[in-house]
């Protein structure tokens, strides 16, 4: 069976070797194979964990959790909410970008890649790794939430004061998976326009971050892009 990605980080190889391993895992390795032969998956293979490239497990300080990747053309990078360079933001990172700048009054950046807070140490972490092309959803149920799952709750277990990011009822229904006497949980409103006015403007969670991050003599994120 040709692996999905044979090079993701070596600190998450050791920690998610079991999922590896697991039976789902090879389903889900047997369905996106055939995926491929039919239709154009995002992001490309290269590109399935960035997420955990970027961001070493030892590195992790911070959890953005989203639900799918982009499923439009050249969007998807890997990371949650991130686009690649000289691709139009999505309506959910515009606001996001409105909330930094409302929270730390940052300017909204030029570019919608956010490989740099990946760099610091934010797990921009989607629920599902993959999607078919102009299909949203399409790759939900399919065994990579077991995996992104096993991730959160090996994260919760296996190390303090981590900063969860939670927007939307379906990010917030993984906050079951995290112990919150030890880690911080920051919930909104979804940043997508349909909900953004509902209560993620406002919410400041860029500098409820950094206060947390600061509080635990751990070092602030630079979330200015």
């Amino acid at each position: 069976m040709t692996k999905i990605n044979p090079n993701i980080e070596t600190s998450w190889k050791q920690i998610l070797k079991d999922e590896f391993n697991a039976g789902y895992f090879l389903e889900l390795k047997s369905f996106l194979v055939d995926e491929k032969k039919k239709y154009t998956i995002f992001p490309p293979g290269p590109e399935i964990f960035a997420a955990f490239n970027f961001t070493s497990f030892d590195n992790v300080r911070v959890v953005i959790l989203g639900q799918d990747p982009y499923h439009g053309h050249k969007q998807a990078n890997g990371l949650c909410f991130s686009v690649k360079d000289n691709i139009r933001k999505p309506p959910s990172l515009q606001n996001i970008f409105k909330e930094l700048y409302n929270d730390l009054a940052y300017p909204v950046p030029e570019s919608g890649n956010l490989e740099k807070w990946a760099k610091q140490g934010v797990l921009l972490l989607n629920a599902t790794l993959t999607v078919r092309a102009s299909q949203a959803g399409s790759h939900q149920n399919k065994g990579w939430e077991n995996f992104t799952d096993a991730v959160i709750s090996n994260l919760s277990v296996k190390k303090e004061k981590l900063v969860f990011i939670l927007w939307g009822k379906y990010a917030q229904n993984k906050e079951t998976l995290v112990d919150t006497e030890k880690h911080f949980i920051i919930k909104s409103a979804h940043p997508s326009p349909f909900s953004a006015d509902r209560g993620f403007f406002g919410s400041k969670p860029f500098s409820k971050t950094n206060n947390y991050l600061r509080q635990t003599l751990q070092v602030e994120i630079d979330w200015q892009l």
